[in-house]
């Protein structure tokens, strides 16, 4: 969104849809920690128990009010006090600690559907693809994952943006029917990613899965669920 005089959407839907997509974005445990908005903190706090009360509030009543065939005068004068306490919070929130907090970005701020502070930078996109793979099961108790951008096999590079690529996986006796069932977590920068096993996994199998994670902490969508046999 670029800066303007006023950032905030003067209608309910645009209002709405711009909060959802600014709380959306801090549901993330990691990002309120790096923001510092994590448990404890003042600004945490604050973030739970003023701007998003008061955003579930507004939340409520735009859902109550949004079907115009059971649209009611009481509902829309719920909607307009919600709605203008929402944007006291809302406005405060801003000026008041994301934009001048060191520890958000740019980037953060658009994420949340805020103005940047005119700094020029474009935001990193968010993948649409899944990494490609290969595996290297050459060595013993050992697995290599190469991963890299579908559209640049040929230099096994990243996306454009992308910080690198994290990949679930579990050895399993069955086939795992969601991403949930894989309870290993790993992140890597760049290819490849190894993993390492022990003696007695040998002949066992690995399921696994790779998505791309921009530099915004953005993550892309799941590959399907592949599988490999430890060496």
């Amino acid at each position: 969104m670029p800066a303007s005089k006023d950032w905030l959407p003067s209608n309910h839907e645009e209002l709405y849809d711009q909060a959802v997509q600014t709380s959306g974005y801090l549901t993330d445990p990691l990002v309120r920690d790096r923001i510092g908005l994590g448990p404890g903190t003042t600004q945490g706090t604050w973030y739970d128990t003023e701007f998003y009360t008061k955003f579930t509030d507004f939340q409520i009543a735009f859902d109550d009010w949004k079907d115009p065939a059971q649209r009611t005068r009481l509902k829309t004068e719920r909607l307009r006090e919600t709605e203008a306490e929402f944007r006291k919070v809302y406005r405060q929130f801003y000026t008041g600690f994301l934009k001048e907090s060191p520890l958000v970005t740019d980037e953060d701020l658009i994420a949340m559907g805020m103005p940047a502070r005119n700094s020029g930078r474009t935001p990193a996109p968010v993948a649409k693809t899944y990494p490609d793979y290969d595996i290297d099961s050459g060595t013993i108790r050992r697995l290599t994952i190469y991963f890299f951008d579908q559209a640049k096999n040929e230099s096994r590079g990243k996306p454009d943006g992308q910080h690198g690529a994290e990949v679930c996986w579990a050895i399993l006796d069955t086939p795992p029917t969601n991403v949930e069932d894989l309870v290993h977590s790993s992140f890597c920068t760049h290819s490849p990613l190894v993993l390492d096993f022990k003696e007695d996994q040998r002949g066992k199998i690995v399921y696994f899965c790779l998505r791309w994670e921009n530099t915004r902490g953005i993550k892309g969508p799941w590959s399907e669920i592949l599988s490999a046999v430890i060496p």
